[in-house]
């Protein structure tokens, strides 16, 4: 897996160095970075702008890449006994998607859950995240319906994000419980929505439409905690 970014870079270095299998660099970094760098052990290429261009498919990447060992997905069966949960229903924007995990990760969340959709490429995820899909464990679910009915059997309180849910400053929570939340331009679907236990959702002080989902979603979680 390739990852690229010096922001992203920097954080693998500093916390997962043994992930790292190879190192590419398309410009000259400070001495004391480079001899971070060869501390690894790991081959350091040297890349031409063109090549650099092309491995970031026309991305910023800022002159720094790693190759690193491919992660994948967690098996929901890890994170049944978690205590809080986010699901994302049908949301396939690697932008918001990763923004959730960073937003879920520094706010308390044990686990998110990708559901509705049939991939998610983690290679985005990891730029996209600042690297917090490394400590957060992702679940791809295909079904939701399916799934909303395995986290009841397991014990949580399943609390749908919607646009008519009751103030989520006046709700109580469980302390096992998954929020779930669905995409901008569709929300959630209504067969999902009434296998939840509970609706909640954001009172505006403003008229307003809508929140960014990634918004939203870190404000509910910060509710939630």
């Amino acid at each position: 897996m390739i990852i690229y970014g010096k922001q992203i870079f920097l954080y693998v270095l500093e916390k997962y160095p043994s992930f790292v299998e190879e190192v590419y660099l398309a410009k000259e970094v400070d001495k004391k970075l480079f001899a971070k760098i060869t501390k690894l052990g790991k081959p350091v290429v040297r890349l031409d702008t063109k090549k650099a261009q092309a491995m970031a498919h026309g991305g910023n990447h800022q002159g720094m890449f790693l190759k690193i060992s491919d992660i994948d997905f967690t098996p929901f069966q890890s994170v049944k006994k978690s205590a809080f949960i986010v699901v994302l229903q049908g949301i396939t924007d690697v932008g918001n998607i990763g923004a959730i995990i960073r937003s879920a990760y520094a706010l308390g969340v044990d686990a998110v859950i990708v559901s509705g959709v049939k991939s998610v490429p983690l290679e985005a995820l990891v730029r996209t995240s600042s690297g917090a899909i490394f400590d957060m464990p992702i679940v791809l679910f295909h079904d939701t319906a399916t799934l909303v009915n395995e986290l009841k059997q397991s014990g949580f309180t399943v609390y749908a994000a919607t646009m008519d849910g009751e103030d989520v400053r006046n709700v109580t929570f469980t302390e096992k419980k998954a929020l779930v939340m669905g995409s901008e331009g569709e929300g959630l679907p209504s067969r999902i929505v009434q296998k939840c236990d509970q609706k909640i959702g954001i009172k505006m002080q403003r008229k307003f439409d809508s929140l960014n989902v990634s918004a939203a979603t870190a404000i509910l979680c910060d509710r939630m905690r």
